[in-house]
């Protein structure tokens, strides 16, 4: 079992618990050069808000690499900003098998200084 493999059961471990709770999760993806953001419904059916290092807004406001944890916490703080516009205020955070820490857990420690809770 690889590196790939052993973060895919782990997320495949977490999502089946998230889905038993029945609740609106934060879901984040990271590469090595991106972050990627989404608050998905209970269904899991509807991606409600979204936030990344892709987009051109987000590019302007960070200074040099995006995949670093400053950008990652401006996605946080984004996806917080964007959730509660959207009358979301407590979510589940769905790390995608991703241990916590770096960048998970700026965008993480961002994301509850602006509004959500989990």
């Amino acid at each position: 079992m690889n590196k790939k493999d052993s973060r895919i059961r782990r997320t495949v471990k977490t999502r089946a618990r998230l889905r038993q709770l029945g609740k609106v999760r934060l879901c984040v993806h990271r590469t090595s050069n991106h972050i990627y953001a989404q608050i998905i419904s209970a269904e899991g059916a509807k991606v409600i808000a979204s936030a990344s290092t892709n987009e051109s807004t987000v590019k302007e406001m960070v200074t040099g690499h995006t995949g670093n944890c400053d950008a990652a916490s401006i996605i946080g703080k984004l996806i917080a900003e964007r959730g509660v516009e959207k009358g979301i205020s407590e979510v589940s955070f769905d790390r995608s098998g991703f241990k916590y820490h770096g960048r998970v857990k700026s965008l993480a420690e961002a994301a509850r200084e602006n509004g959500l809770k989990f």
